[in-house]
């Protein structure tokens, strides 16, 4: 008999238990940068040495930190049933808390890539991506980030992945950051879908679940329910 398929939908507020601020934290700015001048392709012709630098800081951030409750008990899931995390994050800690397959919708901050070959990709060694590190084409190495303006290029893997799912677990998102947040209507008609966050989250045209709870508390229950234990 063949495996149920849970997708998890994961957002900031997931990382956010293990440390990690979001750009919604206060007004459009991320750690004391503006959005514009950071995480855009104008901002990285404008400044790329800004734009490296503000991509270092992420990259220590999340050195440092820790998978949480929320992140382990979605690893569990893969003892009963198939999983794929969609997320969109940037960190590594759905990947070092055990989830085996996980597509990252808006890039890797361990990772970087070709400005003239998309397809590039390399591990960034060590914390830092400096002004002279190149592919072997020569171009400049950029964080492997979708930015604001950006297509995000695995959303149609995504949208593949959630029409066939059984149960969908959204955690840690605000669904308002689109087009990712337009996955959530690509589920079956008969597709158990729930949401988990603290605050109040409007999803306008589809049924889910909302429990009112942080992450590190809901995930972990609502695991313990869905594995039967």
């Amino acid at each position: 008999m063949a495996r149920e398929r849970i997708v998890v939908f994961s957002g900031a507020g997931i990382s956010a238990e293990s440390g990690l601020r979001t750009f919604r934290d206060s007004d459009g700015l991320w750690e004391q940068y503006h959005i514009e001048d950071v995480a855009t392709p104008s901002a990285w012709v404008r400044d790329p040495e800004l734009v490296l630098r503000f991509y270092d800081e992420r990259r220590a951030q999340v050195l440092r930190a820790e998978p949480n409750a929320a992140h382990r008990s979605i690893a569990r899931l893969e003892e009963r049933f198939t999983v794929t995390v969609v997320t969109q994050n940037i960190d590594d800690l759905h990947e070092r808390a055990g989830s085996s397959e996980i597509i990252h919708l808006h890039g890797e901050i361990l990772k970087a890539r070709s400005t003239i070959d998309p397809t590039f990709i390399t591990a960034v060694n060590g914390a830092s991506l400096r002004l002279g590190d190149r592919c072997p084409l020569g171009s400049q190495l950029r964080p492997h980030i979708v930015w604001f303006g950006e297509e995000v290029p695995l959303l149609s893997e995504a949208a593949a992945v959630i029409t066939r799912a059984d149960r969908l677990l959204v955690v840690g998102t605000s669904l308002q950051v689109y087009p990712a947040a337009g996955l959530v209507h690509h589920t079956p008609p008969d597709c158990e879908c729930v949401l988990i966050d603290p605050k109040p989250v409007e999803v306008l045209g589809t049924h889910i679940k909302a429990i009112r709870d942080t992450a590190t508390s809901g995930v972990p229950a609502l695991v313990q329910e869905w594995l039967g234990r």
